[in-house]
């Protein structure tokens, strides 16, 4: 479970703030900032977040949002939430279902790998990543006639970290979901179309994943300055590690310089016509 962050956050750096972007990019390119395991359980600092970037001039997140937050309180029994929801949605970001319970029990002879996958690179929240097309079809199903019920339609579908497995990708173009990504690609799920594009994404469960994730992510910022789309992903737990933040927020600053915020919806909407994979 996520905890919420210290309420009291530095100030943006100056430096930052005249970063702040003065006009909509001239030549298509776009950032999309989504925030990762949105719910009751981390609203809060949700919320804090969102006050940031609105301070950075990104006008438009994507919230990925889990229905019942590892079985610690379903959305729906939150009417506060739920308004919450709406009211985000109505001023411009996007609501994604981002899998059901965001955990994935371990089973009995998995393999090396699996192991490796599930309890180490993702903490046991790989709730997709092995998922049977049947059971994706029941779970994305029931999400998205809970979200139905409070007037939002979610178009599109993000697994816990990104791992969702090929049945799982079946079940939500059966279901007739817009778009799904992973670490490394966008998906338009009705045409197929796989647009290259890794997105940035920080690991601070220890001090050595927080320096790697750093350094990772400065190097792949500058390997993908020039690309047309830029994808930043970022969890609450962030903003709880101080320089991770400050990273987050220098990094999201240079890239709205120079590139129109946009959430997956209508990234998708708006490369229907004519987009070049990014190959890095």
């Amino acid at each position: 479970m996520t905890s919420d962050a210290p309420s009291i956050l530095p100030p943006l750096p100056a430096e930052t703030l005249a970063e702040k972007p003065s006009k909509i990019s001239s030549d298509g390119r776009c950032v999309v900032v989504s925030i990762h395991d949105v719910s009751p359980l981390t609203r809060a600092t949700t919320e804090r977040i969102l006050e940031r970037l609105g301070e950075l001039g990104v006008a438009a997140c994507s919230l990925l949002v889990i229905p019942d937050h590892h079985r610690q309180g379903h959305f729906l029994d939150d009417p506060d939430f739920c308004a919450w929801l709406r009211e985000r949605v109505a001023g411009g970001d996007e609501v994604v279902i981002h899998g059901y319970f965001h955990r994935r029990a371990r089973r009995p002879n998995e393999s090396a790998r699996v192991r490796w996958t599930t309890r180490v690179y993702t903490a046991d929240e790989g709730e997709f990543f092995d998922i049977t097309g049947a059971d994706a079809l029941r779970l994305v199903s029931q999400a998205r006639e809970e979200f139905r019920k409070i007037g939002l339609d979610p178009a599109g579908f993000i697994a816990p970290a990104w791992l969702l497995s090929e049945g799982g990708e079946r079940a939500l173009q059966k279901l007739g979901f817009d778009y799904t990504t992973r670490l490394r690609e966008v998906i338009d799920l009705p045409s197929g179309r796989r647009i290259a594009s890794q997105s940035l994404v920080w690991s601070v469960r220890s001090f050595w994943r927080r320096g790697m994730s750093r350094a990772w992510n400065a190097s792949l910022y500058r390997r993908l300055r020039h690309a047309p789309l830029m994808r930043i992903g970022i969890h609450p737990v962030d903003l709880e590690h101080r320089a991770v933040w400050r990273q987050i927020e220098t990094l999201i600053a240079r890239a709205m310089a120079d590139r129109t915020p946009l959430t997956y919806q209508q990234w998708i909407e708006t490369s229907r016509p004519s987009v070049h994979a990014f190959q890095s």
